[in-house]
């Protein structure tokens, strides 16, 4: 019997008042190229809109872009808001200008990775490729 395989679905989003999306759609496209599903929702999303659009096309990951400064304000919520999902087992990853120190606390929020400036796309789809629930058959 051959197993079907599934594309990894990946969410790629915005969240808060960062305008700046040029990094998100290079990963967005970079992930397409791989031969992953990419829903990319755009600037300006709210934590709600973002788990909402999650829940909805049913990801495996969620790559979220924040160069605004506000990472430790925006993730705590959108990381409850999957638990209250059931959407914990969703790989999480985060982009952008992440200063070192929060790296950490990040990670224990449940955030997969930390990609900051300067890391190679390959980098990054190996990443997902590896970590994504989608690989265990979700």
């Amino acid at each position: 019997m051959v197993q079907e395989s599934h594309p990894i679905r990946v969410l790629v989003a915005k969240p808060g008042l960062d305008g700046h999306d040029r990094g998100a759609k290079v990963i967005a496209r970079a992930l397409r190229d791989a031969g992953m599903e990419v829903i990319y929702t755009g600037i300006r999303q709210t934590p709600q809109m973002i788990v909402q659009a999650a829940a909805q096309e049913d990801v495996n990951v969620l790559g979220l872009s924040i160069l605004s400064g506000a990472h430790l304000e925006i993730l705590p919520e959108i990381m409850r808001l999957l638990r209250e999902e059931g959407m914990d087992d969703v790989l999480v990853v985060l982009g952008g200008i992440i200063p070192e120190q929060d790296r950490e606390p990040l990670r224990e929020m449940g955030i997969a990775a930390v990609f900051g400036p300067g890391t190679s796309t390959q980098q990054i789809v190996e990443f997902v490729q590896q970590e994504s629930p989608a690989r265990a058959g979700r």
